[in-house]
């Protein structure tokens, strides 16, 4: 039985499922049986197209296996190994923290209130806004339609140049 530390994965990035197969040495229902117990095994690009598998995933695949075959273990608890093997967010979380000051908090809280606001504004039907009366369309009132409209400069400066003209 080979290691995954002795098993050569070829130097590209993405594997189709026979390669995967083929360097981990298994049947192509043992490794669909693996993908449902670890539903992140794998990546399909579309929904019709062959599932495809990134460099690390064939490295899990190859540990799935010596876990299995070498140590002895089952699925459930290869997988619960796996979980305490990686590394803990903690670090992460704390160097999160530490970028993340008082005043980006705040402005953060504040686009997210904006946002809230914005998608209850947009999503009320037309014609329910508190704000309505202030832009509501009114015809215009009698003493705004008796007064004359006022001309442009354009159409006054062509009247007087008409005007020169005749005389």
């Amino acid at each position: 039985m080979t290691s995954a530390e002795t098993v050569q994965i070829p130097n590209r990035s993405l594997f189709r499922q026979p390669e995967v197969c083929e360097i981990a040495q298994v049947q192509a229902y043992v490794l669909r049986s693996w993908e449902a117990e670890f539903p992140d095994l794998g990546v399909s690009k579309t929904q019709g197209a062959p599932r495809v598998y990134r460099r690390a995933d064939v490295e899990r695949v190859l540990r799935i296996k010596h876990l299995l075959f070498v140590e002895g273990l089952t699925l459930a608890g290869a997988r619960r190994k796996m979980l305490d093997e990686r590394p803990s967010d903690a670090p992460e979380a704390a160097a999160l923290d530490d970028l993340l000051t008082s005043d980006a908090r705040e402005r953060i809280l504040s686009v997210r209130k904006s946002l809230r606001e914005l998608s209850a504004m947009l999503g009320r039907a037309p014609g329910t806004y508190a704000e309505a009366a202030e832009f509501e369309l009114a015809a215009p009132s009698a003493r705004s339609a008796a007064r004359k409209p006022v001309p442009s400069k354009r159409a006054s400066a062509a009247t007087v140049k008409r005007g020169s003209k005749k005389r």
